[in-house]
């Protein structure tokens, strides 16, 4: 029977490890270790650090990754900041980065450090540049289910290589004016973000040299990810459009 569990355990591993399709992305000062999780839930590895964005699942999609330490948040729904999983997770030497909104409602979570950062402003930490950019929705409005400076997207820049992570955005003018992308991360999923169009239309405005579709599951399921993978290539074959399996549970 113990034989039996540890074969189990061991399936069990190896089913996620396939199922994550971990990547490496170059940079100028080694690789970066790219891990979808779930929805727009990644971990980054470089330079012996471990970073969340938007974590998310619960605490066993994290296990076999280390204790993280930076985490950073975009927004104040639960699929983002999820308290769940955040406190089920080692933070007692994380730092944290989040939009005002994310930070003030952490209630009893406790951080090593909480960085509050607004659209529009930088910081240097651990080597990485982390630049707070708008995500919101289209048209701005009192009931926006974004609104404009609520939550942040990112741009990161590590080994000298560009990372955009959109958050929960429409194609905003702040994102097809985004220069220099090595890797962008765009969302697409109504009703809450924006069509496959649209991001297809942002891509192909901003010309990132990779671009990850993900936080692609809306109201009426999964936005079709290969259509536009077809309309950015078909718009700008230099741009390479990588889909990875964002949802390893369906």
């Amino acid at each position: 029977m113990l034989m039996r569990h540890f074969f189990l355990v061991f399936l069990l591993g190896m089913t996620w490890s396939i199922t994550a399709q971990p990547d490496l992305l170059p940079s100028n000062n080694g690789d970066i270790k790219l891990t979808p999780v779930l929805h727009s839930t990644m971990a980054l590895e470089w330079g012996g650090k471990t970073i969340f964005i938007d974590p998310y699942g619960g605490e066993e999609k994290f296990s076999s990754f280390g204790k993280p330490d930076l985490i950073i948040i975009t927004d104040i729904h639960g699929d983002h900041m999820n308290k769940e999983t955040l406190g089920a997770l080692s933070l007692g030497r994380t730092t944290l980065i989040a939009p005002k909104e994310v930070v003030d409602g952490l209630d009893e979570l406790t951080f090593e450090k909480a960085i509050m950062m607004p659209n529009g402003s930088k910081i240097m930490w651990g080597g990485i540049l982390v630049e707070a950019v708008p995500m919101y929705n289209l048209p701005e409005t009192e009931d926006s289910r974004h609104p404009k400076g609520r939550g942040n997207g990112y741009v990161l820049t590590i080994g000298g290589k560009r990372l955009y992570i959109s958050g929960d955005t429409e194609d905003i003018p702040e994102m097809r004016q985004l220069q220099d992308i090595d890797y962008a991360f765009v969302c697409m999923n109504l009703p809450f973000t924006m069509t496959v169009d649209q991001a297809a239309n942002a891509v192909l405005e901003f010309k990132p040299k990779v671009v990850y579709p993900f936080h692609f599951r809306g109201r009426e399921g999964f936005a079709d990810v290969e259509k536009f993978k077809s309309l950015v290539e078909e718009g700008n074959a230099g741009v390479e459009v990588r889909l990875r399996n964002w949802y390893p549970e369906n």
